[in-house]
């Protein structure tokens, strides 16, 4: 059943298509004509590269955006401390790794984010990893300075877990090899794709692991493995340029504003994600300088068009998403007396596809449709929908997550292509060494941003706020959050 409310909204905002809405067409036309968003995206990838949460990459690509935002005419821009970090991580564009004999091999790789570097390139020979304490007595002598070529995954013990003996027996031997002064340990990926991970909790810039891992693709560790049985001697090197950053180091979600003329109170929100992962190869392009550029280009399309929304249209480029959307809980708690006016948070964060439309509650159809009618008109190639979803869903895994807990519309957006302008395959993009411009579809980028734009006006000038879901209970936990700074609004 849909509620007056939702009547009321229908009638409202279903009028005006591009034609009839001259800001929504100034719009369109500054996309079609004057597009940014390749330029803005290939320069804080060619420039600032991954920004890894507490690195010197992501500082100061956040002084580029806010300096963006200002140069187009946002007001209220400033970096929001959410928390820190106790110890921060650098990883330079000079890592390597290679096979130098018995024949020459790069390999495409990668090493946990807050590990420790080689500082400077480092040789070794290839070892088998001892299977156990009569292994490790025989083979002691080969393991100084070699690169123990594991034949299993590396064993992570979840918080508070206790260990099997067998596990504890593998903990055990683990230690002696590293005694031993290894170079470090060599595992293979399961694919040709290598995923970048890391841990930056319980370390600190004066007390941190010193061993060393690396991950290479499936064909490179097959090589490694075919030499070992060959009974080959395997020289192998590995350049880890990475480096440890003096802590505690705060972090910050990146904030401007069009300020709303009648209600500045009420908010729309336009958001991506700027951290990324950092390992070699990645740029952290698709995840999510894309989604953090389409934000930035809307906010300049509306700006050009002279747009002076009733609601504030706020754009948020979050950080510490990687590590567990910890810029956008942050938000919500320090701003918990806000949120029952917030309309709707939009957030990208699915790589270079184009925005095919929003999931949610019956009652928001009518008005987002509405609300994306123009973008559907100036890209009619690329279709938009409105999906209906009985119940908000909390556990997508980005930043809108953190809003649908606590009862704000969140929406993310859907990743959709077409035959005619192709599609990126996400999955091997997402975490790896893949994720560079190669794999970005602009027109898709275009769409999207025209989209966020013309859909945050009309939200930001409908008569009532967006339908909501009936609220549940809900705890917000500052606990949960890394240095979290105490402040609330």
């Amino acid at each position: 059943m849909i509620t007056t409310l939702a009547l009321l909204l229908i009638r409202q905002t279903a009028g005006p298509t591009v034609q009839a809405d001259p800001v929504v067409a100034a719009i369109i036309k500054e996309s079609k004509t004057n597009s940014k968003v390749m330029a803005m995206l290939t320069e804080v990838t060619s420039k600032y590269g991954p920004r890894l949460t507490s690195s010197t990459n992501l500082d100061k690509a956040s002084q580029w955006a806010m300096a963006t935002f200002k140069k187009m005419g946002c007001k209220n821009v400033h970096l929001e401390p959410w928390g820190s970090f106790p110890v921060g991580f650098d990883r330079g564009r000079n890592s390597f790794g290679r096979m130098n004999s018995p024949e020459k091999r790069d390999f495409e790789f990668t090493s946990p984010s807050w590990s420790e570097g080689t500082r400077g390139p480092l040789k070794g020979k290839a070892v088998l990893n001892p299977k156990n304490a009569e292994e490790l007595a025989a083979r002691m002598a080969d393991l100084k300075g070699a690169w123990v070529i594991m034949d299993r995954q590396p064993r992570r013990l979840r918080a508070n877990e206790k260990p099997s003996p067998e596990v504890q027996a593998q903990i055990d031997l683990d230690a002696k090899v590293d005694a031993a002064g290894i170079a470090g340990r060599v595992y293979g990926s399961r694919s040709d794709l290598v995923i970048t991970s890391g841990n930056f909790r319980d370390k600190t810039f004066e007390s941190h692991p010193t061993d060393r891992s690396v991950t290479v693709r499936k064909a490179d560790f097959d090589a490694i493995q075919k030499a070992l049985t060959d009974g080959k001697p395997i020289e192998l090197e590995f350049n880890l340029d990475q480096r440890w950053r003096k802590g505690p180091v705060v972090n910050s979600n990146i904030i401007a504003e069009i300020p709303g003329t009648e209600k500045p109170d009420e908010v729309v929100i336009v958001s991506g994600h700027f951290d990324s992962w950092d390992g070699p190869g990645s740029l952290g392009a698709s995840d999510n300088a894309t989604g953090s550029c389409t934000a930035m280009e809307a906010a300049r399309l509306l700006l050009r068009a002279g747009a002076k929304p009733k609601r504030t249209i706020r754009f948020i480029l979050w950080t510490g998403e990687e590590q567990g959307l910890f810029g956008s809980r942050s938000y919500v708690i320090q701003h918990e007396k806000e949120l029952d006016k917030i309309s709707a948070v939009f957030v990208d964060d699915g790589g270079s596809n184009y925005n095919g439309g929003y999931t949610g509650h019956p009652d928001m159809g009518p008005v987002l449709e509405a609300a994306f009618a123009p973008a559907v008109e100036a890209f009619p190639d690329l279709p938009m929908k409105f999906v209906v979803r009985a119940n908000p869903k909390t556990s997508i895994g980005s930043d809108q997550d953190s809003f649908n807990a606590v009862g704000v519309p969140g929406f993310f957006t859907s990743e959709s292509s077409v035959e005619k302008y192709g599609a990126q395959n996400y999955n091997f993009i997402h975490h790896t060494q893949h994720d560079h411009m190669k794999y970005v579809i602009p027109i898709y980028l275009d769409q999207t941003a025209v989209s966020h734009a013309v859909v945050a006006w009309r939200l930001a000038n409908n008569p009532g706020l967006l339908p909501r879901y009936p609220k549940f209970d809900y705890t917000l936990n500052p606990a949960s959050i890394p240095g979290f700074p105490g402040k609330t609004k």
